[in-house]
């Protein structure tokens, strides 16, 4: 219990940091959706889509390599190789993309707004500076600076935001004369949302100096190539990942059977509804933040194999949870996406199949430990283009159809197919003991529990009856949990004393 003690101490640190963090940042979405319609919107989700794209290619797998080969090799040369590498192709990479910014801008139906892309390009390369100052601050068990760091990033890039869009904007709006309104362009329009976290980039690579300038440049031939004989297939999975995440926006934008401006719509739409899902998806983002360094360091303990197991079983827990939060009080969460523009109401329908595929794809992430344990990354990249095989051939065929409703079905497909292939292939060749036929259970319990409120609300009860039923199904699942999980729980410190505290006295 005290590895799982651990992580859940440093995912609760990574967590503050996702969570508030992305929590503030997620805020933006009702302002800029107030601000933006859906056509506009679907240009920013654009943008950052290819962004997603570019980061993978210039990390190719290297934070995760390093995190392997650190536990096998003196932690400086591993940190002076990776660090030196990066810094080479970030270089090269933004020099080469910037020769085609106009390429690009006309590619994504933004022949207007070249610099858009340029800014883009810089946020990525800053970002990619900044990774392993981070990852080292990870593997040395220092969540605390991390999340500082990571939470003045978003506050920053928040700050500014409604700084340029909503002071700067208003005061250029009425004709002020004062210096906020000349800091505003109207030609700008979405590109302040850039602007504002390319500063944030550039701050957070200022706060990370200390990290960043403790590398040499060492760039042993023969360790670099062991390094990314490991590394390259994670390029694979990261990109296939990206592709299973992001390509829906693009594919909407090419094959939505409408105009562009349509098409854009379709895709804020969706993009708007998609963050709905924020809350399986941050916790998933903080649990991986820990678990990373986490399962590696207890590869080489005699129980490893029991604790992935039941870290898997409490995710799982979590997860459902989440979902049940979320799925349950739609009429509450819609207004995440602000009251002017109610067209993206519409999209609601997508969200519980988003936060289904979300928990595919954290149970994904936990049994993808098995081939970066065994050094079997090439099968993972494989499982992650399979999935990607699936998402673009789904999104092909039934997005003239269906518009994001295929995204969000074929996200489900995707990585329920990558699930279930991970599981097969990793009892094969790395067994661990997982609790399936409870997490099995867990899920369809969940998936019952939303098929049921559905039903009631077709009865067109008050909207608080409905959320008072959704309490009930909620504390329904709470008590399910507590009492199959009970010897579990006891052994935890605050949640076990109230329960021996409550079979004393029963």
């Amino acid at each position: 219990m005290s590895g799982i003690k651990k992580l859940a101490g440093q995912t609760l640190w990574y967590g503050v940091s996702s969570i508030f963090g992305r929590f503030l940042n997620y805020l933006l979405t009702p302002l800029l959706v107030t601000i933006f319609a859906s056509g506009e919107y679907g240009k920013i989700s654009t943008l950052f889509t290819i962004a997603a794209f570019l980061n993978i290619v210039y990390t190719y797998g290297l934070e995760t390599s390093y995190f392997r080969f650190a536990a096998l090799q003196p932690e400086s040369k591993v940190y002076n190789t990776c660090s030196s590498s990066i810094l080479i192709t970030t270089a090269l990479l933004t020099g080469f993309l910037f020769l085609f910014t106009n390429d690009f801008a006309v590619f994504l139906e933004m022949p207007k707004h070249p610099e858009y892309i340029t800014w883009v390009i810089l946020i990525v390369a800053l970002d990619t500076l900044a990774v392993m100052p981070f990852a080292k601050l990870r593997h040395e068990g220092r969540p605390r600076k991390f999340a500082a760091i990571k939470i003045l990033n978003i506050l920053i890039n928040v700050g500014l935001v409604i700084f340029f869009l909503v002071v700067c904007k208003n005061a250029y709006e009425k004709d002020a004369d004062n210096f906020f309104a000349t800091l505003y362009n109207p030609k700008i329009g979405l590109g302040y949302v850039i602007i504002a976290n390319l500063i944030a980039s550039c701050v957070t690579l200022l706060l990370l100096a200390k990290e960043f300038f403790q590398f040499r440049f060492q760039l042993n031939p023969g360790f670099w190539k062991e390094m990314m004989q490991y590394s390259w297939p994670l390029i694979i999975v990261g990109f296939g990942g990206m592709i299973n995440e992001t390509i829906d926006r693009i594919m909407l934008l090419k094959l939505y059977p409408g105009s562009t401006e349509e098409a854009f719509s379709q895709s804020g739409i969706y993009s708007a509804n998609y963050k709905l899902a924020v809350v399986i998806v941050l916790f998933i983002q903080a649990f991986r933040m820990g678990a990373e360094p986490f399962f590696f360091k207890q590869s080489t303990s005699d129980n490893a194999q029991r604790t992935y197991a039941r870290v898997m079983k409490f995710f799982v827990i979590a997860c459902c949870f989440c979902f049940l939060g979320v799925t349950l009080f739609l009429d509450i969460w819609k207004y995440f996406m602000g009251t002017r523009y109610p067209e993206y109401y519409t999209g609601l329908k997508i969200v519980p199949l988003l936060m289904l595929a979300k928990i595919f794809l954290g149970i994904y992430y936990n049994l993808s430990i098995w081939y970066k344990i065994k050094e079997k990354t090439l099968t993972g990249a494989w499982i992650t283009l399979g999935g990607a095989a699936i998402t673009i051939a789904f999104n092909w065929i039934f997005i003239p159809i269906l518009g994001y409703m295929a995204c969000a079905i074929a996200t489900v497909i995707c990585y329920g197919f990558m699930m279930a292939v991970s599981y097969s292939l990793g009892q094969k060749h790395y067994p661990i003991p997982y609790a399936r036929k409870k997490i099995l259970a867990y899920i369809a319990v969940c998936l019952i529990l939303f098929g049921l409120h559905q039903a009631f609300l077709l009865l067109g009860l008050n909207s608080w009856i409905n959320r008072g039923v959704g309490l009930f199904f909620v504390g329904l699942f709470t008590l399910l949990v507590l009492n199959v999980e009970r010897k579990e729980f006891e052994r935890m410190p605050v949640v076990g004393r109230f329960l021996k505290r409550k079979t004393d006295l029963g």
